[in-house]
């Protein structure tokens, strides 16, 4: 028997971090496609506006406001989505956070920030969501990653962390969810043009917009394999470098992003004597 794959007649699709980026426009790319979308973000979060966007499209959008960040709210969350609108089969774990990370100033915030919001964010919810599913005998879940994960890239020090230890995860549960008739995807994207990404201080090589991202997640979605890596020019090039051997892949960075001669991102606390 073929592995299930989600469509709008079966029931809901949920995002998470659907207020803005890519979740905003893959919010809107679904329900043109005739999904009911639920939409989670935190509160303060602009998602009324998205509903508002929506109203005329095949589909629809539902807000339910909650932090990824907070484990029972997003078991909550699911229970709510499922009692109001119906089943949830298509979960898109989208919500992320980019902090960049300077050897020279270490933040134990940063780190944890990253990892409560990249890697707990995704567990809270596919936890509960994917429970409902395998009651069901079906479901199809999209965790979104990073080509960051792949090797260490400058600042990325928590950020490619985070990813690497969610394409991990979903290896790992590949093998499992197969078996219970749940597809996995993990979606490792490059360079976007969203609020994480601006806050890089250098230039991005192939750098694509959100609705871009959102229409290739769509028919990654309905089409794609286990892993859905973008734009190719960059994800081949990128995956040629982690092949290289350690030394020369850093070497090869430093060079061409003149990390050396690149000022600090932070000035060195120095203790107190």
């Amino acid at each position: 028997m073929a592995l299930y794959r989600a469509s709008p007649k079966d029931g809901i699709a949920w995002i998470t971090g659907g207020s803005s980026g890519v979740g905003r426009a893959l919010a809107k790319a679904l329900a043109t496609q005739g999904f009911t979308v639920a939409v989670t973000a935190r509160e303060e979060d602009l998602i009324d506006s998205l509903v508002e966007e929506a109203r005329d499209l095949p589909g629809r959008i539902l807000p339910y406001p909650c932090d990824v960040c907070d484990e029972q709210g997003m078991a909550a969350a699911v229970a709510a989505i499922e009692q109001a609108a119906g089943p949830i089969m298509l979960a898109v774990f989208n919500a992320g956070s980019y902090a960049p990370v300077s050897g020279e100033n270490l933040s134990i915030r940063k780190f944890r920030h990253s990892f409560d919001v990249n890697v707990m964010g995704i567990v809270h919810g596919l936890v509960p969501v994917t429970e409902r599913m395998r009651g069901r005998g079906k479901g199809h879940v999209v965790i979104v990653g990073s080509i960051s994960a792949y090797f260490g890239w400058p600042t990325t020090a928590a950020y490619g962390a985070t990813k690497a230890a969610v394409n991990v995860m979903a290896q790992a549960l590949r093998f499992d969810f197969e078996r219970i008739n749940i597809r996995l995807q993990v979606v490792n994207p490059g360079f976007i043009d969203t609020p994480l990404t601006q806050k890089t201080n250098f230039r991005l090589p192939a750098l694509i917009s959100a609705a871009d991202a959102a229409g290739r997640i769509c028919r990654s979605i309905a089409t794609g394999g286990f892993e859905v890596a973008f734009p190719r020019r960059l994800v081949y090039a990128v995956k040629f470098l982690a092949l290289l051997p350690g030394p020369v892949r850093h070497w090869f960075i430093t060079t061409a992003t003149r990390w050396k001669t690149r000022p600090s991102l932070g000035r060195v606390r120095r203790p107190r004597l």
